[in-house]
């Protein structure tokens, strides 16, 4: 029961004024003085210095992000992780992020393009208009001439070699190699790399000496011929597939001469490959590892490593560890993983969940467009998503993602220029009228490539 006083208050006071409200008086002000009464409550955002995505929604503030600007200040690593469901920005994210970072000088990129239409990548367009011509690597072309690449290349140290080899086994095999097949491998690589000097080595010569071991390995273990021939036998089998199976003609000999390592936009065009073949993530460990040795290197130069359909990579215990090494060593050398993937739960569910686990911590900067509830509570308790982030993924429309950089939480619009939306819509049911307007900015582009 309230005091008699404070009810003789109350009562008197609604007589004379009404309903009671709020116990503090009315404050006439202007609208200029009200600013500092009702304080901004937009969040900091990330500096103003790298590439503009687009605007925050809430605050509608400008968003630029940068991961090399970023870096050693409020990224712990440079890594990127791309989420959410087709046709809803990611593809047009990534496109318009790689043009505006190739307008600074020291920027280069490099692309595993694994999606496309009507026979060519889907980066195609984009690589045409910088005057780059894309890396096919597709084995019927392989064998009438086309790209090779090969894992026993020269410019990859020899522990480089042996460890690609034994992945690209595991994969094709689908569980780690054991001990004595992986002697077996390891006296092979070591003879072949000792014996033939005249040329680059190459996949057969890894097979013949397989089947034909040195003698002395042999000889040092006091095993027998048949021994280490058997346990090779299947060591042979699988790297046999790669020079006169399925797979043959892209791995099996020199790697092509004239692929330009200095362009600012490399890519590699995988459309021609299953994608849901072993091909896929042995192609992605080759290219992966072959870049490694031929591409980084300490120049100063800031480069990104974007990858389609990167659960190939992340879903895969020996490919993912391959990766792991790259991604810590490249973060020394100014290397910024770009990796896009439609579900979470297509990696962390699979075979490689500890490996997948560790790349995605990796990952300082991770942007998730529109989920369905389910996927969205998950890929929230994955990443360690703030409530309200995790409720309002699967309400997004397309363009507008939540942008999660090292605990800096935003829901941004992605924004395209005129100039750029040819080059980076590239739907099959697209109209004539649309194809003339993205030929046309393909040839202004590439008549002056800083319109």
């Amino acid at each position: 029961m309230a005091p008699p006083l404070g009810g003789l208050t109350e009562g008197f006071t609604s007589f004379l004024f009404g309903k009671i409200e709020t116990t503090r008086l009315p404050v006439r002000t202007s609208t200029g003085q009200a600013q500092a009464v009702y304080l901004p409550t937009a969040a900091p955002g990330l500096g103003d210095s790298g590439v503009i995505i687009g605007r925050e929604v809430y605050s509608g503030k400008g968003y630029v992000y940068d991961p090399f600007q970023l870096y050693g200040q409020q990224l712990p690593a440079p890594h990127w992780l791309v989420l959410g469901e087709s046709g809803n920005g990611k593809s047009a994210l990534e496109k318009t992020y790689v043009l505006r970072q190739l307008r600074f000088r020291d920027r280069q990129v490099v692309v595993l393009d694994a999606q496309g239409e009507d026979g060519v990548g889907e980066w195609n367009l984009i690589a045409r208009a910088l005057g780059i011509t894309p890396i096919r690597l597709d084995p019927m072309a392989a064998l009438e001439g086309g790209v090779k690449l090969n894992p026993l290349d020269p410019a990859i140290t020899q522990t480089g070699q042996l460890a690609l080899l034994r992945t690209i086994i595991e994969v094709a095999m689908g569980r780690a190699l054991e001990e004595r097949a992986g002697f077996a491998l390891k006296a092979a690589h070591a003879h072949v790399i000792a014996t033939v000097t005249e040329r680059q080595p190459v996949l057969g010569d890894i097979i013949d000496s397989l089947r034909s071991p040195n003698t002395d390995s042999i000889d040092a273990l006091g095993v027998s011929l048949e021994d280490i021939q058997t346990w090779g036998l299947d060591v042979a089998l699988v790297l046999d597939r790669l020079v006169d199976g399925d797979l043959r003609g892209m791995f099996d000999g020199p790697t092509t001469n004239g692929i330009d390592l200095d362009a600012p936009l490399i890519v590699f065009d995988l459309s021609h490959i299953d994608r849901n073949s072993i091909a896929m993530p042995i192609l992605m460990a080759i290219v992966g590892v072959w870049l490694e040795h031929t591409w980084i290197r300490p120049d100063r130069r800031k480069r990104i490593f974007l990858v389609e359909e990167a659960w190939h990579i992340i879903n895969s215990p020996f490919v993912a560890q391959l990766f792991q090494r790259l991604l810590k060593f490249g973060r020394r050398l100014g290397l910024s993983f770009v990796a896009v993937v439609h579900h979470l739960s297509d990696v962390v569910d699979g075979a490689a969940a500890k490996e997948a686990s560790a790349i995605l911590k990796m990952a300082s900067t991770r942007t998730i467009y529109m989920q369905k509830a389910d996927e969205a509570r998950a890929t929230g308790r994955v990443l360690g998503l703030p409530r309200w982030a995790v409720e309002i993924i699967p309400t997004l429309s397309p363009g507008i993602a939540v942008w999660d950089v090292n605990g800096n939480v935003q829901v941004v619009k992605h924004i395209i220029t005129e100039q750029e939306r040819p080059l980076v819509f590239t739907d099959r049911a697209m109209t004539e009228e649309a194809i003339a307007e993205r030929t046309r900015a393909s040839q202004q582009l590439a008549d002056d490539p800083a319109a």
